[in-house]
Order: C-alpha cells, then sequence, then structure tokens
C-alpha cells in the first residue's frame, strides 16, 4: 500500500541546508497497523507529511497503492490525500463555527459527493465514533475526546484506504485516550491501513509493528536493512 524508496527531505534555512529525512525505505501492507515512534526533532512529522503528501521529497520515490506520486502536483496530491488517506491529528483541526455534523460532512464537499450520499456517510461515521447524538453541537461544546472522534468519523467518511494518525491521544486524559485507541483498534480489525505516529511508547505497542526514527533515520526497520 505504501512504498518510500531511499527517500530524504531537505530544508534550506536561510544559508544553511537542514537533512531532516535521510535515506528512508519503508514498506507498509495493505491493512497493516503500524506505528513510528520518535521523539521531537526526530523526523517523524516530516515523514508523516511525506506518507500523507502534504510535502514532497527532496530525493527518492514514492509508491501509494502502486501509483508512483513524488512528482506529482499541488493539485494531484489534493486529490490523492482526499480520496486516499484520513488524517487524525493531535489539535482536532475541526472548525469552530461548524457543528460535528457539517465538520465531518466537509471534506465530502469537496470532492463532489451528492448532498444525499455525502449526508448518510456523515452520519454512519458519526454513528460508528459513537457521536450520532452531539451532530449538532459544535466543537467547544464537546469534550476533548468527542472532538477526537469527531476527527475520526471526517477521517472515516470518505472510506480512505489509509489513516495516519498524529500523536491521537496527545491533547487527551488516559480515559478519552483509551477510547480513542479503541476506536483505532477497532478500525484496524475493519481493514484499513494505519500509520500511527507518536513519542509515547505505550501507544505505539497498539499496533502490530514499530519502527522507531531517529535523526532522520528508520531503526529497526527490515526494510532498510535489505533495500
Amino acid at each position: 500500500m505504501i512504498n518510500l524508496i531511499d527517500i530524504t527531505k531537505t530544508y534550506d534555512m536561510g544559508s544553511v541546508q537542514v537533512q531532516v529525512l535521510k535515506g528512508i525505505t519503508l514498506h507498509v501492507k495493505e491493512s497493516e497497523f503500524l506505528s513510528i515512534i520518535g521523539p521531537s526533532g526526530s523526523g517523524k512529522s516530516t515523514l508523516m507529511n511525506m506518507i500523507g503528501c502534504l510535502d514532497v521529497p527532496t530525493t527518492g520515490e514514492y509508491y501509494l497503492d502502486g501509483k508512483e506520486i513524488s512528482t506529482y502536483n499541488e493539485k494531484q496530491l489534493s486529490k490523492i490525500r482526499n480520496q486516499k488517506i484520513g488524517f487524525i491529528f493531535q489539535k482536532f483541526n475541526l472548525l469552530p463555527k461548524l457543528t460535528a455534523f457539517e465538520n465531518v460532512e466537509l471534506p465530502l464537499i469537496y470532492r463532489g459527493m451528492n448532498a444525499k450520499e455525502r449526508k448518510q456517510r456523515s452520519l454512519d461515521a458519526l454513528d460508528k465514533v459513537g457521536l450520532s447524538d452531539r451532530m449538532e453541537h459544535k466543537p467547544t461544546e464537546l469534550s476533548g475526546g468527542q472532538q477526537q472522534r469527531v476527527a475520526i468519523a471526517r477521517a472515516l467518511a470518505g472510506d480512505p484506504p489509509v489513516l495516519l494518525a498524529d500523536e491521537p491521544t496527545g491533547n487527551l486524559d488516559s480515559k478519552s485516550g483509551g477510547e480513542v485507541m479503541n476506536l483505532i483498534r477497532n478500525l484496524s480489525k475493519d481493514g484499513k491501513t494505519i500509520v500511527l505516529i507518536t513519542h509515547d511508547s505505550e501507544v505505539a505497542k497498539e499496533a502490530k509493528r514499530t519502527i522507531t526514527i531517529k535523526d532522520g533515520l528508520l531503526l529497526n526497520n527490515p526494510a532498510s536493512q535489505t533495500d
């Protein structure tokens, strides 16, 4: 499903070039649940941006669902993000003036889906995360755990094959965090390909496979050692 080959990412910081990713090779199979763990500054957020088509590599190749997309332009990448990838962010990224239902529906509007289908998909997604009774509430009227569940519903509504979860429990208390991770485990059982980015070793253990990133390099990763 996800195939990164010798990916590098270098940023220009004035007169200095900083290499954040240093030859990343990573293979993620369809329906796999993978966690990538690393401390702040390790390159894990940059790697997530690559996988999520939010940024492009300086060098290397990226194949998603069999298509080489590392040379795609922004319009093509936007289409990939909308149809292939669901995002779950630490800060939820909900629009405060919209209701839970409207937040879930919005990406489907961007996709050009007809009103009847997007309404049903949004309702189904909110039901899946147990928030049917809160769909008319705005983010400020919801707890942190509920907001994250709305974000998960938004990611699910478009039925993407890949879910990217970036520190999904980082802003939650232990009870809410446990509920969110239970949802993510169930999505894995349903066959979603999930990549979870975290600095928390306990959260990382929830995945079937864990890879460590440090100083822009992947450790304990067979793919990078054999390719």
